[in-house]
């Protein structure tokens, strides 16, 4: 008990010394071991908390859990199609009050790791790009493009400007410590060639460029200029060293969730297990590492049309602050302790110019010792086998678990190791608390409520609705023969060439089916009568592609054909049909997701929808208490 007595003081008295007052302003510089807060080397830990992931009301609550938890630093992106939805149009209110946030952040005494991007990928959608910059003549984004480049700019500009004008930069007596400019380019920049290799020059010497007197980053780019830091994204990043000698080891994602990073409709949640997660960072730090990020640190909600492609309004992320703002156990608790050990070795990390060299201590086990100028020593001593070892580390035996690191302050006491969890789990439940009455419904009319438009052709949607609904209605009229439907009703196939990536279909008013692809052809089953038939199709995209090249030329909807086939006289081709267009939902019009457009509709108690003649919202009420 005394010794974890002296633990605690030395823990709290090393904080004292080491934590930099923000209510002062900061120099940000680095050299090849670490980031320098005034001259002074920093070990640092980093978390994510996306602020339009969240409420502006849970803002102060998560921050603080995260430095609860033994964070440092907050890290976020810089959202650009939320805070430019209009070209030239900006919005920073609400969950978008970027300047709100990162004060909050200050006003806990943390720092911020902001990524600006201006394209952040985070599975939202169109990677975070504005929709009305595809429709731009001529652009093409992320490559040597001049109105992609002229744009990036005014935007970047604008947002350094007005961050600054907000004093918002360390040096301005602010949060912000670090930026990041663009996000794993490193994973296409091949595709562009030497156009991509110009753009990724261009875009360091413009954020370079904006004065901001603290570092510039850029994550999983091998051969980032000079004038910034490449770091590294991934599970583990122990191995990783930056481009040149002068650079340190940053890590900008740490994954919280395993397999699949983000949850996609039909699969699983994401998990991984803290153990595993600990190792990760005790081997980072172990090997030379300064700055460790968990992306997530909360997960949060995709909220209205935010997610990309796939992605569901739940980001989790198996983080350790859930998405309702909760602390997961045992990982939020399991990773609190390993902060604290890891600053109690932070003057020893801190302290040498290179990374010692690596002790054996057998086939999967190693130590790494650091000695301060002052006499203090730290050491790490790591396993990566499958099997439990005993390991002699300078004359004394250390149990030493599979797959896990001992941390020592002083070169003799284990404090903390990754595979001993000493925290409690939990298991959260949702349980109403407030009294709902029935559901109510409104009909969805399949006529048409608004304006319409009307060609012989198959249009594009995502061209169509300018990326302002996942809607796009096609209705036109098929004739059947009577030798196709003797007995008054003939059974055939609508098919559709290329969907994505989903479809309701209706025929003569009477729902046949629902369909989901991904750029492949999609077919239902349908019912067709002699003579003159209506046939309906509500063309439903799930998100915009967010990753990968090329994002300018992402096509959706029923595309290159659609045809009805199986009927004895033969196919009917329907791509050159008159066919009327509707853009979005009349109840996505009158906005009834929202408190105001909810109460100004006509709903019924009637929830019957079992002769499928037309789509419906549905909503629960709230019973007055007493």
């Amino acid at each position: 008990m005394a010794a974890m007595r002296v633990w605690i003081w030395w823990y709290f008295a090393l904080g004292a010394l080491l934590q930099n007052h923000t209510s002062v302003a900061v120099t940000v510089s680095y050299d090849q071991r670490a980031l320098k807060l005034d001259g002074n080397r920093r070990m640092l830990v980093s978390g994510s908390i996306h602020y339009p992931r969240s409420t502006p009301t849970m803002w102060p609550g998560l921050i603080a859990k995260a430095k609860k938890g033994g964070l440092d630093v907050i890290q976020t992106y810089v959202f650009w199609s939320g805070h430019e939805p209009t070209q030239g149009v900006y919005n920073f209110a609400g969950r978008y009050d970027l300047p709100k946030f990162l004060r909050l952040v200050h006003e806990a005494g943390m720092y911020v790791n902001l990524r600006i991007g201006p394209y952040v990928c985070a599975e939202w959608n169109f990677g975070g790009f504005p929709g009305w910059l595809r429709f731009l003549p001529g652009i093409e984004f992320r490559t040597d493009n001049e109105s992609f480049k002229n744009e990036t700019q005014r935007f970047v500009n604008y947002l350094v400007e007005m961050l600054k004008s907000e004093n918002l930069f360390a040096w301005q007596d602010g949060p912000i410590i670090l930026a990041q400019i663009e996000n794993e380019y490193g994973s296409i920049d091949a595709v562009y060639g030497e156009a991509g290799q110009k753009y990724l020059n261009w875009i360091a010497n413009m954020a370079v460029a904006t004065n901001i007197s603290v570092p510039w980053i850029m994550c999983n780019q091998p051969d980032a200029p000079p004038s910034v830091i490449d770091t590294c994204n991934g599970f583990y990043c122990d191995g990783f060293r930056p481009n040149s000698e002068g650079k340190p080891a940053l890590w900008t994602e740490n994954w919280t969730g395993w397999l699949c990073r983000f949850q996609s409709w039909g699969e699983g949640a994401p998990t991984r297990p803290v153990q595993d997660i600990a190792f990760a960072v005790a081997r980072f730090f172990q090997k030379g590492g300064s700055f460790m990020h968990y992306y997530m640190y909360h997960g949060g909600t995709n909220f209205e049309r935010s997610a990309m492609e796939g992605v569901t309004t739940n980001y989790d992320y198996d983080a350790p602050i859930d998405e309702y703002g909760d602390v997961r156990q045992p990982k939020w608790g399991h990773l609190k302790d390993l902060h604290a050990a890891l600053k109690l070795c932070e003057l020893c990390l801190v302290g040498v110019d290179t990374v010692p060299s690596e002790i054996s201590l057998g086939p999967y086990q190693e130590a790494h010792v650091y000695n301060s100028s002052t006499g203090a020593c730290a050491a790490f001593l790591a396993s990566w086998g499958t099997d439990d070892s005993t390991v002699l580390f300078q004359g004394q035996s250390y149990d030493l678990p599979a797959w896990s690191v001992s941390i020592l302050p002083d070169c003799k006491s284990v404090v903390f190791n990754t595979a001993k969890v000493g925290v409690q789990s939990m298991t959260m439940t949702m349980q109403s608390a407030i009294p709902v009455t029935n559901w109510v419904s409104y009909r969805e009319p399949l006529e048409p409520w608004g304006s319409t438009f009307s060609t012989n052709e198959l249009v594009e949607q995502i061209a169509t609705t300018k990326d302002t609904t996942d809607y796009l209605w096609y209705t036109t009229n098929v004739e059947v023969a009577e030798s196709d439907a003797p007995n008054g009703l003939a059974q055939a196939t609508l098919v559709m060439s290329y969907l994505r990536d989903a479809a309701h279909i209706f025929v003569n008013k009477v729902y046949a089916g629902t369909k989901s692809a991904h750029g492949s052809e999609a077919s239902q089953s349908i019912s067709l009568r002699p003579g003159i038939n209506s046939v309906k199709v509500l063309s439903m995209t799930t998100g915009l592609q967010g990753t990968g090249p090329f994002l300018e030329k992402e096509k959706a909807g029923i595309q290159f054909g659609i045809r009805v086939e199986g009927l004895p006289s033969g196919a009917i081709i329907m791509q050159r049909n008159t066919w009327t267009y509707q853009v979005g939902l009349q109840g996505e019009n009158n906005r009834l997701f929202e408190s105001n457009g909810s109460l100004s509709a006509v709903w019924s108690t009637s929830t019957d929808v079992s002769n499928q003649m037309s789509l419906s919202w549905f909503k629960r009420g709230t019973a007055l208490l007493p």
